[in-house]
C-alpha cells in the first residue's frame, strides 16, 4: 500500500478554524487526521503541501515511524508548532488507514485497552454573561448532560497581576460554578499562562476553598523554573504542556518535577505515537495525562484512542457539545459523553472510528478566526467586532 496524495479540509468558525486532512492510498483506503490551529492555518496548509511532495506521496502508510522521522527531520530546520501540526494530521490518518485495513480499532494496535472509558470535562460551556447566576445557571447545564467535570478560567483579562476588587469577582464566579455542581463533580482551574508566580500562588490559595481538580497553566510556559516555584507552593496539582510541540521539550519538565498531569495536544506534538511515547515517560515520573482537545470530534477521536490504551491517562477535554457545537455533524461515528456516566466508552470499529463527511464541512468554509484571551470578554468566542 502506498501514499498516492492527501487532501484538506478547513472547517471554520469564528474563533476557530479546524483542520482536516485526508490521506489517499493506492488501495482506496483513506484515513483522517484533525489539528485546530490558532491564527496559522493558511501556514498550515501551506506546510502540508511541501510535505506531500517532499515525504508523503509512495510512502508506505503502515511505516508512521519512519514516516514522522522524515518529516520532523528531513528538512533539517528544526521542526516547530506548524511542522509538528502537520505531522500530527497526517500521523494519525495513517493509524486510521493502518486500523481500518486490518480491521481493528487503534487502541488495540497501541498495546490493547487498560479500560473500557474515559472520563470527559466540559470546556466551552461559560459562553454565557460573565456573572455569578449566569456561570451557576450555565455550569448546572453541563452537569445535567452528564459531565461528571468541567473546567473554567474565571481570571477575565488577568496579566501579570489580578487586583483585589477582580480577585473577588473570580472569586465569586468559581464559587457560583462549586454551588451549582456540588460536592462530587471535578472542577479544573485554568489560568491560561496569565499569571507571575506570585500571583498565581495567592490566587490558589483564594481558590482552595473549592477544592479545584488542577491547576493548569499558571504562569507563561516559557519558564519551567517559575512553574516550579510555584508547584512547590501549592498544594493543588499543577497542570501544563498544551504549548510544548515536541515531546523531547518535556524533558525539563519532567527533571524539575514541575507539574503533575501533563497536557500534549495530540493535533500538535506530532501525533499518537509520539503522544503515547509521552505518556510513557510521564509514568515513570508518576505523573498523569490529560491531553488538550480545542479540536474537533477526529482528534477527540484520536486522543481516546490513547485513553483507552494508557493506564495514565486521567480525563480528556471535549468543547464540541457547547462551544459551536453543530460542526459535529461534519464527522460521521463523532464520540459522545455518555450521559450517565459522564464518559466517553468504548468503540470497536476499525481505525480511529470516525469518517470525515466532505460535503457536510463544506457548509462551514474557513474563516478569519480570531480568539484573543487579553481582549474583553474572550469567553464568549466571539472576536472584537462580530455580533
Amino acid at each position: 500500500m502506498r501514499i498516492t496524495g492527501i487532501s484538506t479540509h478547513v472547517v471554520g468558525t469564528p474563533w476557530r478554524n479546524l483542520t482536516y486532512v485526508q490521506v489517499h492510498t493506492d488501495e482506496g483506503i483513506t484515513g483522517v487526521g484533525e489539528t485546530r490551529m490558532l491564527g496559522r492555518t493558511d501556514a498550515l496548509i501551506g506546510y502540508l503541501r511541501e510535505a506531500e511532495a517532499h515525504h508523503l506521496l509512495g510512502s508506505d502508510p503502515f511505516a508512521i515511524e519512519d514516516l514522522v522521522r522524515r518529516m520532523k527531520y528531513g528538512d533539517y530546520g528544526r521542526a516547530g508548532e506548524i511542522v509538528m501540526s502537520g505531522i500530527a494530521v497526517v500521523e494519525m490518518a495513517c493509524w486510521d488507514i493502518k486500523g481500518k485495513a486490518l480491521g481493528l480499532p487503534v487502541w488495540q494496535l497501541l498495546g490493547g485497552r487498560v479500560t473500557d472509558r474515559v472520563k470527559a470535562y466540559a470546556n466551552g460551556w461559560y459562553t454565557t454573561e460573565r456573572t455569578p447566576e449566569g456561570y451557576h445557571k450555565a455550569a448546572r447545564a453541563v452537569v445535567e448532560r452528564g459531565y461528571r467535570a468541567l473546567k473554567i478560567d474565571p481570571f477575565g483579562t488577568g496579566h501579570l497581576e489580578l487586583d483585589h476588587q477582580q480577585t473577588l469577582y473570580a472569586v465569586s464566579l468559581v464559587e457560583a460554578v462549586r454551588d451549582a455542581i456540588g460536592p462530587d463533580v471535578e472542577l479544573m482551574l485554568e489560568m491560561h499562562g496569565r499569571f507571575s508566580p506570585a500571583t498565581a500562588v495567592r490566587l490558589a490559595r483564594e481558590m482552595a476553598p473549592f477544592r479545584p481538580a488542577w491547576l493548569e497553566e499558571p504562569c507563561p510556559p516559557e519558564n519551567l523554573k517559575a512553574l516550579e516555584k510555584i508547584a512547590a507552593k501549592v498544594d493543588i496539582p499543577v497542570a501544563t504542556g498544551e504549548r510544548i510541540h515536541d515531546r523531547l521539550e518535556f524533558r525539563e519538565l519532567f527533571e524539575r518535577q514541575a507539574a503533575d498531569i501533563v497536557q500534549p495536544d495530540v493535533g500538535h506534538i506530532g501525533g499518537i505515537w509520539e503522544t503515547r511515547k509521552l505518556a510513557a515517560t510521564a509514568e515513570t515520573h508518576y505523573m498523569l495525562l490529560a491531553p488538550h482537545n480545542v479540536g474537533g470530534s477526529v482528534l477527540t477521536a484520536a486522543s481516546l484512542q490513547l485513553g483507552f490504551t494508557t493506564p495514565n491517562f486521567k480525563i480528556l477535554e471535549h468543547f464540541n457539545d457547547f462551544a459551536d457545537a453543530e460542526i459535529k455533524k461534519v464527522v460521521r461515528g463523532a464520540p459522545e459523553v455518555n450521559p450517565e456516566d459522564g464518559c466517553f466508552h468504548l468503540s470497536h470499529a476499525p481505525g480511529l472510528g470516525v469518517e470525515l463527511d466532505v460535503d457536510a464541512a463544506a457548509e462551514f468554509p474557513q474563516q478569519q478566526a480570531r480568539f484573543d484571551l487579553w481582549a474583553e470578554g474572550w469567553e464568549r468566542r466571539r472576536p472584537q467586532g462580530s455580533a
